[in-house]
């Protein structure tokens, strides 16, 4: 039996993995729960996202990505060991040749701590894609045509922004303002208004059930629980959209202000199929309520979210192995 090629998506929150052949074949949380006695890894993925903030003391839950970039480089490599374990896609005596993604201006050293890491768990062949290339290769864009296209691919730790043509990048921008950022904004702004403290979990609920970045666009209230920061005891609040979007104002402002910065420095030609292609939204941030409204408001040109944002960037990375060869002679990164 034959090694099978796999992309992986190594995102901050989810690790997502793509076997050529049969498609996106695992979607888990970028987390690993260790016993910080031993160094025993216990849980990886969805068990050990189930234990964030509801451990004892010996037990830690580590997120080993910060950033888009490999923060704590033993424990990455015993993720993605278990990962591919878990998928079964090595060969008889052959390893699988293996498509990882990383943010565009992440440097030198970085890039090699992720293929170091990808060696190590078990790949033979190690390539690395820049992640707006592939997430717009995934959301349906023609990148080889010379013609411009805009993606803004907003993750967990990272939001990239590029202008393509030709195959490439033309302009890019690459800021660590994304998912994570939003949850500690709105965990910020409950600790300071309501005197509440709340964990990450809560504050990712508030960002998925009630939240908008877009001035009047939603209206609704969620219920949520912590503990008083002055009486120490747990208390229930109720929370309301306007707030959260009066929370988020600032940083989704950083965000607009990068893909207007990359389009300061496009090519006019580029510009103008931009106008007609619209910009495409990946990545779970793009699934924030109002923030193609807000990006479209700002921008001046159409901006559509990508069909299945979350899995845009694994998509990408099964296409780009069924091509391989042919990228190949043009060079990946």
């Amino acid at each position: 039996m034959l090694a099978k090629d796999i992309g992986i998506d190594l995102g901050t929150a989810n690790v997502l993995i793509h076997v050529k052949g049969k498609g996106i074949v695992l979607n888990e949380p970028s987390v690993v729960a260790i016993d910080k006695n031993t160094n025993r890894v216990l849980a990886v993925g969805e068990d050990a996202r189930r234990m964030v903030g509801r451990t004892p003391g010996n037990i830690i839950a580590i997120r080993p990505l910060k950033d888009g970039v490999i923060a704590d480089f033993d424990v990455t490599e015993s993720m993605l060991k278990y990962f591919i374990n878990k998928l079964n896609v090595k060969g008889f005596l052959s390893k699988p040749r293996i498509l990882i993604c990383c943010p565009t201006n992440i440097t030198s050293v970085e890039k090699k701590a992720i293929r170091e890491a990808a060696e190590k768990s078990g790949g033979k062949q190690v390539e690395l894609a820049e992640e707006p290339k592939v997430a717009a290769i995934g959301a349906g864009m023609d990148i080889f045509m010379p013609s411009g296209n805009m993606v803004v691919d907003i993750g967990g730790g990272t939001t990239d922004v590029a202008v393509l043509s030709m195959g490439d990048i033309v302009t890019s921008a690459s800021i660590k303002m994304a998912g994570d950022r939003f949850d500690n904004e709105i965990l910020q702004y409950i600790k300071k208004e309501y005197k509440l403290l709340i964990g990450e979990r809560t504050a990712e609920d508030i960002k998925i059930k009630i939240a908008t970045v877009f001035p009047g666009s939603r209206s609704e209230s969620l219920e949520i629980r912590g503990r008083d920061m002055v009486s120490g005891l747990p208390r229930t609040i109720t929370v309301h959209s306007e707030e959260i979007e009066l929370a988020l104002r600032e940083s989704v402002s950083v965000i607009v202000q990068a893909a207007k910065n990359v389009l300061e420095k496009t090519p006019p030609e580029l510009s103008a199929d931009i106008i007609d292609r619209g910009v495409i939204l990946t990545g779970g941030g793009a699934l924030l309520h109002g923030i193609d409204m807000l990006l479209a408001e700002e921008l001046k040109v159409p901006v559509l979210v990508a069909e299945n944002p979350l899995d845009c960037v694994a998509i990408g990375t099964g296409i780009m192995l069924e091509n391989m060869d042919k990228i190949k002679r043009r060079s990946i990164v």
